[in-house]
């Protein structure tokens, strides 16, 4: 097993003499996860001809539509070819949360990591992991020679590190990232669209189920922290599914006075999905490792089982040490 940056230099030393590639990411995905597996696909397919290259993801939310051949996203759970892929790249994820692909990813000959959670101790053959990074897409940057970039793949990436830069945003943004996303945007596409139709745009329907989880939230902590809990009941009555909750914890957090944000959304009887984002005093990253989770600093999630109340007493706790930590 090889480890990080003393090695890997580019994705294309990874894939010498391959003829079949594939490309994987973490299920649910988000945007820097889209973007990051299309990117790279694009940029392959582009510099590699005659290479078959293929990415298995769940199904994107209709927002990323606009992402060249995001239509030809494979289902792994449908995928019966027995044939290991040369080079299998997992983005943006370690192997537990790589979900069915896994299978694909375990056969295959060669398997690359590249991820910036801090959380992931690296699981392929070589592995590039770099925490300091604002996301996956702008690794994928980093690890591509742009003379052979087009209006396409830069839409991808810069897609990726506008949604886990919060478009700029989050402490995760660094002077790289905002020179990666100024080259990025030369390319000509229409940035101000792409971000409010990609990560401002809700619909109806999404505004109304935000607005609930705004109006029964609760503040505690001294007003440090703030949680809100959408039941499934409370789903099946507004029609929405885990992509129309996208961005509810990012405004929670946004209250004044708050350092830490707690949104849960139940994904089956006493089972919560949990996402948490933090001001600076909490590290997010590290409450949700303790939960079996991981992320960022300040941008984390795990899931948890009890009921609602259980999940964030439980979570408290562990937020409580920090702050007390961290204020004395």
């Amino acid at each position: 097993m090889r480890k990080n940056d003393d090695v890997m230099k580019n994705v294309l030393e990874e894939c010498s003499h391959a003829k079949t590639i594939a490309i994987g990411g973490h299920i649910r995905p988000d945007g820097d996860c889209v973007g990051s597996c299309m990117g790279l696909y694009l940029y392959l397919k582009k510099t590699l001809p005659g290479v078959t290259v293929d990415v298995f993801l769940e199904k994107p939310r209709d927002i990323f539509n606009c992402i060249q051949n995001v239509d030809l996203i494979k289902n792994a759970e449908e995928y019966k070819e027995h044939t290991p892929y040369d080079v299998f790249f997992v983005l943006d994820c370690n192997l537990d949360r790589l979900g069915a692909s896994k299978e694909i990813f375990d056969k295959a000959k060669k398997r690359v990591n590249i991820d910036h959670h801090i959380s992931n101790t690296g699981c392929g053959d070589v592995n590039y992991i770099m925490p300091q990074a604002s996301s996956t897409s702008e690794l994928i940057y980093d690890l591509t020679d742009s003379r052979f970039y087009d209006i396409e793949i830069a839409k991808a990436l810069y897609i990726g590190i506008i949604h886990d830069t919060g478009v700029f945003q989050y402490s995760n943004t660094s002077q790289s990232t905002l020179q990666a996303a100024g080259q990025l945007i030369s390319y000509g596409f229409d940035f101000p669209k792409l971000i409010d139709e990609t990560f401002f745009e809700k619909t109806y329907i999404q505004n109304q189920i935000l607005g609930r989880a705004l109006l029964e939230s609760i503040l505690f902590m001294d007003g440090k922290c703030i949680a809100s809990v959408i039941d499934k009941k409370g789903m099946d009555f507004y029609g929405v599914t885990s992509a129309d909750l996208d961005g509810i914890v990012n405004q929670l957090r946004y209250t004044k006075g708050v350092d830490c944000a707690i949104f849960l959304y139940e994904v089956e009887p006493l089972c919560y999905k949990v996402s948490l984002r933090s001001g600076g005093l909490v590290d997010v990253a590290s409450v949700a490792q303790y939960f079996d989770g991981g992320g960022h600093v300040r941008a984390a999630g795990c899931t948890m089982n009890g009921t609602s109340y259980d999940v964030i007493n439980n979570l408290s706790n562990q937020i409580a040490k920090q702050l007390e930590n961290n204020e004395s």
